[in-house]
């Protein structure tokens, strides 16, 4: 499942993130869901989340 809809990413949820520095190689990081920093119910690159270990990123992926 993608990481563009805000309704399928719920706090708690594993998800895999891009940071911003790794957009070019597109590495992706693993975690769970602390704070949605995203509002609105759409972004075309992912959803803005922080995980519980204080990492910000981009969901690519919703496990």
């Amino acid at each position: 499942m993608n990481g563009n809809n805000r309704s399928k990413i719920k706090i708690g949820s594993l998800v895999l993130v891009v940071q911003k520095q790794d957009q070019r190689s597109g590495k992706l990081t693993e975690g769970i869901v602390k704070r949605i920093l995203t509002n609105s119910q759409n972004h075309p690159h992912g959803i803005k989340v922080m995980l519980e270990s204080n990492i910000v990123g981009r969901v690519k992926e919703v496990k």
